[in-house]
């Protein structure tokens, strides 16, 4: 009896023991874990600044406003996908208002390419939907085209001018004169200095007499002229009648309109460091590709 006891100690304190390896051992991991994480947050710590200012370059990585239309997954998987197409093509910085050249694959002509070179008029919807119009008056005929961002078939887009202008959207040129709208298709493009900041263009145009395709002189444009000289007695009413001016000071409606913060910060921490590292690949492609070109060589 006594030996059996003996024995029934022994085995409790060897398991006592070999509990309290395990513990010191998953101690010791996860402080070393802890420093690790702790470490490689310091490496790579983002500026506050630098991710604010990514709302601004990259509008598209930001999901839906509205809560009812969000899907967590499918924006993680979405964001995924974009970064993806970006290591393919060089997708740069743009505003509404910048003029751009788009390159895109066409099977019907001849070269199996077709180029456009018009001004950015709008920008819409986020993720993998994200779309953007160029317009250009050719021949005197106003052409605009929409684009999806992230389609497979565009080859190149490049910023022959990058600015901003006064307006979140052009759509108004529709109506306006058409020299606000024309855009050499030989256009050079213009180099800004790397760092700087970005122009805004403050041109206030000239409409075309009415009618217009929509009430313009309800939406509070900045970059218009004045339009009360192109209404009668009942359209200056109906615009009075409309005007909602406390909009400014609704805080919940522009809450809704918008993403917090706190949210923008999670979403480009996420791809902060990729999306640098595919801009940066970009950047010394195009230096070796600037050095492969050879130079003409003197014959005699």
């Amino acid at each position: 009896m006594l030996r059996k006891i003996c024995k029934v100690n022994l085995i409790q304190n060897n398991l006592i023991n070999s509990q309290y390896v395990i513990f010191r051992h998953l101690s010791a991991k996860a402080e070393l874990n802890e420093a690790a994480e702790s470490q490689e947050k310091k490496k790579t710590k983002k500026p506050k600044k630098a991710l604010t200012d990514m709302r601004f370059k990259y509008p598209e990585f930001l999901p839906q406003p509205d809560n009812r239309l969000r899907n967590p997954v499918l924006e993680r998987i979405m964001r995924k996908d974009m970064l993806d197409r970006r290591t393919q093509i060089n997708i740069p910085e743009f505003y509404v208002g910048s003029i751009l050249k788009l390159t895109i694959s066409d099977p019907h002509s001849q070269g199996k390419t077709n180029s456009f070179v018009g001004i950015c008029i709008q920008r819409d919807r986020t993720g993998l939907y994200s779309k953007f119009a160029l317009r250009n008056v050719i021949d005197h005929q106003g052409i605009e085209v929409m684009y999806d961002l992230y389609d497979p078939a565009i080859l190149k887009i490049e910023v022959l001018k990058l600015e901003k202008r006064l307006d979140d959207k052009l759509i108004y040129l529709k109506d306006a004169l058409p020299e606000y709208s024309t855009i050499d298709v030989n256009m050079e493009p213009e180099i800004l200095a790397e760092g700087g900041n970005i122009p805004v263009n403050d041109t206030v145009v000239k409409m075309k007499p009415f009618p217009w395709m929509q009430k313009w002189e309800r939406q509070g444009l900045k970059g218009v002229e004045d339009l009360d000289k192109h209404l009668n007695l009942w359209r200056k009413q109906q615009k009075v009648k409309h005007d909602s001016p406390w909009d400014k000071y609704d805080l919940m409606k522009e809450y809704r309109k918008t993403i917090t913060e706190e949210e923008q910060s999670e979403i480009f921490s996420e791809i902060f460091n990729r999306i640098n590292k595919i801009n940066e690949q970009h950047k010394q492609k195009a230096k070796a590709a600037r050095r492969t070109i050879s130079k003409p060589q003197n014959i005699g």
